[in-house]
Formats: structure tokens, sequence, C-alpha cells
């Protein structure tokens, strides 16, 4: 069989939203029949602050490939076999955080595809392809045409050098980790400051320059989110299943407690 088509990839080179549902407190697959049902493009799995280990995560992205919803995943670090082993096993993009310069931008690349555009170790069956055998040259063509590689943009450093870091060849996506880089700014959690919406048109201009797909974390208030998405933002993470079971929750809770008469 040919490579399960990567749909976000898809929507965002179409020019649409591409929307993200985080998991963080899921542990069964069922989260992503979830996740497609109520509308959203794919799922970010994060392993840099959440406590999912690797066989969750690869059963969730095998999962949710035949549904058609991205199964992306945010690694905890920048070593190599953090990215290269899970999309061995299902991961159809790797999300890096914290990146700071070109050469991490390079290095991230370098782990995600195979040669001669990086230094992918080839592995035997995968999941994108429904474990069959299929011929390397066509395992490797088609597995990096539906990878994405996502760099995060989380300090005014990584603002600073935005134009270098997004130069690197074979990156898709950029996400701005809003809320870290408030804290690096000193201004924490000032979504609307100066500061942060001064940076974010300046990524916003750098990624159409480089013809990259420009994204957003850690905003959920909506008229904000429409600010940024009118600004051109199309890769938008939409919230995480702790936060939207917390805000349902609540809800139900006071609708009932005001029954009481």
């Amino acid at each position: 069989m040919k490579c399960y088509p990567n749909y976000t990839k898809r929507q965002l080179d179409n020019g649409k939203l591409a929307l993200g549902m985080g998991v963080r407190q899921s542990r069964t697959v069922e989260i992503a029949a979830i996740a497609k049902t109520c509308g959203f493009d794919w799922l970010f799995i994060d392993m840099e602050h959440g406590t999912i280990d690797l066989d969750t995560a690869a059963s969730i992205a095998n999962a949710a490939l035949p549904l058609g919803i991205t199964p992306l995943l945010r690694v905890p670090g920048k070593e190599h076999h953090h990215s290269s082993r899970m999309l061995d096993n299902g991961i159809q993009g790797i999300v890096i955080p914290h990146v700071e310069s070109a050469e991490e931008a390079a290095a991230a690349v370098s782990y995600c595809r195979y040669p001669p555009y990086g230094n992918r170790s080839i592995s035997g069956a995968q999941p994108q392809f429904g474990f069959e055998t299929v011929p390397l040259s066509e395992m490797v063509s088609d597995s990096d045409s539906q990878t994405m590689v996502i760099v995060m943009i989380e300090s005014p450093e990584a603002v600073e050098k935005v134009d270098e870091i997004l130069k690197v060849p074979g990156i898709d996506a950029v996400m701005v980790g809003t809320s870290d880089l408030t804290l690096e700014m000193g201004i924490p959690g000032q979504l609307e400051h100066p500061k942060i919406k001064s940076s974010i048109k300046k990524i916003i201009a750098s990624c159409h320059k480089n013809k990259i797909h420009p994204g957003i974390g850690g905003v959920h208030e909506l008229n904000l989110v429409k600010e940024y998405i009118d600004m051109g933002m199309r890769f938008i993470l939409g919230g995480n299943d702790l936060r939207f079971m917390m805000s349902a929750g609540e809800e139900r809770a006071q609708a009932l407690r005001k029954m009481q008469s």
C-alpha cells in the first residue's frame, strides 16, 4: 500500500486551517477517533511535559493513521532517538521544542529525514505503510513526503534568529510557544503584550518568506486566536484533553448546583 497521507500537511498546503488537539491525560487509542469526531485535524501528543510513554504514543498514532487524523509528537529533547524512534512507529510529524539556532534546526531535520536530506536510519516495516514491505526507494520517498518537521520558537533569542532558523531546508511548520515566550521575555502570561504581538508578526513574515506554515500554541482566548489567524496563523493548537475535560466538567457541575431550589 501507499503511505498513509498526512492530512494536516494537505490542509496546510491548500491554505486551510489545521486544528490540533493536545493529548496530555488520555491513555487509550479512542482519543484518536474522539478528536476526529470533534473536528480536529491533528493530535499533539506531548512527551515534553506529559507522562505518556513510548508504547502509548505509538498505539495512539497507529489508531490515528487510518482515521485521517495526523499523529504529531512533541519530543522531550533534541537527541536523535526521540524523533527517529517514534517516526518508525506511526508518528507522522515531530515537534521540536526550544529551537534556538539554525544549527539546532538543521540537526532536527536530519534526525527526521532520510538521506540525502538527512541522516535518519532505516527500519523495517512501518505502520505508516500498514506494515507492508515496500521497495526501499519508494518507502524513503513516500515517508519523507508525508513527514512533518515542526520547530518551536519559544525565546527572544529564537525570535531574533528566526530568519536564519527558517532558511534551513526541510522544515514544514513553526509553532510559537507563547507561554514560554512570555516567561523568557519577563512578561509571564501576558499574551496580548505588544512584545508578543510584534514577535508573532515577525515570525509569520519569516514563515511566508520561507514558505513555511506558521502556527501557534498556548493561546485559548478565542478573540485573540482570531486575531492571530487574521495575521496569518494556520497551524493552530486548539487546546488539550485536560483543558476540555475541566471546562466541560466545571460547566456541568455549576449547572447542576443551580438546580437545587
